[in-house]
């Protein structure tokens, strides 16, 4: 089975932070991290406050991606959102 992971490290949340689909929106500096899997063709994102140890799994998640280089792409659209924050989500279009 063929599989992609990224995390971005010490992304700070913009205004209205990140929604979670646990119910809480986090605000700060955080971890982003991305994971794709070809066998379910699905990229799961979750984010953690830096440093922490916890992972709350990103609202949208997980999304249909067609491949590696989709989630790659993917992942830095969700590193996009948590920065202009809004509340961000996964972007539906993966």
């Amino acid at each position: 089975m063929s599989w992609a992971s990224w995390t971005t490290l010490g992304v700070f949340a913009g205004h209205g932070g990140v929604r979670t689909a646990e119910g809480g929106v986090l605000t700060g500096e955080l971890d982003v991290h991305t994971t794709w899997t070809a066998g379910d063709g699905l990229a799961h994102v979750t984010v953690q406050y830096s440093g922490g140890s916890h992972w709350h799994t990103l609202s949208g998640s997980p999304v249909a991606c067609s491949g590696e280089e989709a989630s790659r792409a993917l992942h830095e659209a969700v590193v996009d959102a948590v920065r202009a924050g809004g509340p961000a989500v996964v972007p539906s279009d993966g």
